[in-house]
């Protein structure tokens, strides 16, 4: 597990950074962000989330990387990884909805800080606070084009249950029991 990322929950203060690292996480995935649909859910992420039974998380890192990219700065540091948590009930209507399970959204690690640990250190703390919340399900849907996303969810125990496309993506719907 990664040492150098510390996990919380949202803050207000945090909208800018959150915002930031989900634009440059879609664009290095080959993903326009403004072509990711129902994206205002990051812009009322205390409603959308919080207020609804879920939950969202910010890491927080050392930020430092080799490359000269810059990662995105909140009032405690800077932001490497996010993701959200909310019943599937609360999802977007594109999406499959399972009475009772969690959905996983925005999972996101910054480029160049991929590869340490964060995404499972991130996902492991998720699926223990949907345990916590009472989900015995969780779900999660990736573009087939996010390659490390399409084998992420299986290497952390996801399996696949079905696919649909949605304008010019092909997504792979994921699901695990907890």
């Amino acid at each position: 597990m990664a040492s150098d990322l510390t996990l919380r929950r949202y803050d207000p203060r945090d909208a800018h950074a959150v915002w930031e690292l989900h634009e440059w996480a879609m664009r290095v995935a080959g993903t326009d962000p403004a072509d990711v649909p129902g994206t205002d859910d990051l812009r009322e992420i205390e409603s959308r989330y919080l207020d609804v039974g879920g939950e969202f998380l910010v890491g927080i890192g050392d930020g430092e990387d080799e490359s000269d990219a810059a990662v995105p700065e909140t009032f405690d540091g800077p932001v490497v990884a996010m993701g959200g948590l909310l019943p599937s009930e609360s999802g977007h209507d594109d999406e499959r909805t399972v009475p009772g399970a969690g959905e996983l959204h925005r999972m996101r690690v910054a480029p160049p800080m991929q590869g340490r640990g964060h995404g499972r250190d991130l996902l492991a703390t998720l699926e223990r606070r949907a345990a916590q919340l009472g989900f015995e399900t969780l779900l999660a849907t990736t573009a087939v084009r996010q390659e490390a996303a399409a084998r992420f969810y299986p290497a952390a125990g996801y399996r696949e249950v079905d696919r649909s496309t949605q304008g010019e993506y092909e997504l792979i719907h994921f699901e695990k029991t907890l």
